[in-house]
């Protein structure tokens, strides 16, 4: 695959590799009192590191990257745009020096280059194959990004010296539990349905092992169903995407199976919330990140055309294999190790999706 840097470079004085420059003690000061402005929740103390994000074109990189562009800390973007688009990026690209962006793919040698040329401080790897349906047609696709592509970059993560990565796992991993068992605790058995939730899984082995071997802090966030701006409804896009945009189209959506599925709908800026937590706590930890409530997907559609002034009524087609009934985290160790919470009601949430200008 060809790669494509892209490094936004600042006029004047700025130009300097912000790499290379050291804070003097009144950008430091700027840079605390950034983060206690626009996020307070992050853990990176106000001192700006090197990070390196895999998938972070996508919806929960890019709004990722905006967050921690704006607490002063450096950025390197590794990305195969098979999902994500520079578009999601052109608010970092505004960043200077402190943003640069590489168009590879994880599995490839190139990863390897990238993150030892950088030696970033924390490693956040999101990048990933999400489908559940593309998982049950190619399980062996899926386990050669999710499985061979996360050891992809546990290893350069190692050579580059790496403090910690931060690895995005999915609710999935815990297979249909039953409905006493709910909300789901991070003690919960996995008995993940599908191969993407068995990738996912199986790749929380690998990093405890590399922290073993090699020292390599981690801390897995456990993903309830991530929505958002920026989220896009092509190919395995979230349900919220996928209503939008039959609501944008004036087109009736598909609802597999009889659509009193479940699911915990966290807002990306919660996610994001979580993930500049993690930077500087729960290591180790496999943390559940979720609101803790749950919807029908029945519930999640008349919300949305309600919001909408729709009356456009969903398509009902069977129910695909590997999808869960019922999903809902609790996230009280995410609580009492991070000092995490979600904060957006899905109302709010949706609102800001459907009505964008408000």
């Amino acid at each position: 695959m060809q790669r494509r840097r892209i490094v936004a470079v600042r006029t004047g004085s700025e130009a300097s590799d912000a790499r290379s420059k050291v804070p003097n003690d009144e950008e430091v000061r700027r840079c605390k009192i950034t983060i206690s402005i626009i996020r307070p929740q992050i853990g990176g103390g106000g001192v700006p590191i090197q990070t390196l994000v895999t998938g972070g074109a996508g919806f929960i990189g890019s709004t990722l990257i905006d967050a921690l562009l704006a607490a002063g800390h450096h950025v390197e973007v590794v990305d195969n745009l098979s999902t994500g688009t520079l578009e999601n990026l052109e608010n970092a690209t505004t960043y200077g020096s402190a943003f640069t962006f590489t168009e590879t793919d994880i599995r490839e040698d190139a990863l390897t280059e990238v993150v030892v040329r950088r030696k970033p401080e924390v490693v956040i790897h999101l990048a990933a194959q999400i489908s559940v349906a593309a998982s049950m047609d190619d399980p062996a696709s899926d386990a050669e990004i999710n499985i061979l592509g996360t050891l992809r970059v546990l290893e350069a993560a190692h050579l580059a010296g790496t403090r910690k990565l931060l690895f995005a796992t999915s609710a999935a991993i815990y297979g249909d539990v039953p409905e006493r068992d709910l909300p789901i605790a991070e003690s919960q058995a996995h008995y993940p349905l599908s191969p993407y939730g068995i990738s996912k899984s199986v790749a929380l082995s690998y990093l405890e092992a590399t922290r073993e071997r090699y020292g390599v802090e981690w801390c897995a966030l456990a993903l309830a169903n991530v929505y958002g701006p920026r989220q896009s409804s092509a190919g395995e896009a979230g349900v919220v995407a996928r209503f939008v945009d039959h609501l944008q189209r004036g087109e009736q959506p598909t609802i597999f199976g009889d659509g009193e599925q479940q699911r915990d709908f966290l807002f990306v800026d919660d996610a994001v919330d979580a993930f500049l937590l993690a930077m500087n706590n729960g290591d180790g930890l496999v943390l559940n990140i979720g609101t803790g409530r749950s919807v029908s997907v029945n519930e999640l559609w008349r919300s949305l055309a309600d919001a909408a002034q729709s009356d456009l009524a969903p398509i009902y087609a069977p129910r695909r294999e590997g999808d869960l009934q019922a999903s809902r985290l609790d996230s009280a160790l995410a609580k009492t190790t991070l000092g995490w919470s979600a904060k957006t009601s899905l109302r709010e949430g949706l609102e800001r999706i459907v009505n964008p200008q408000i």
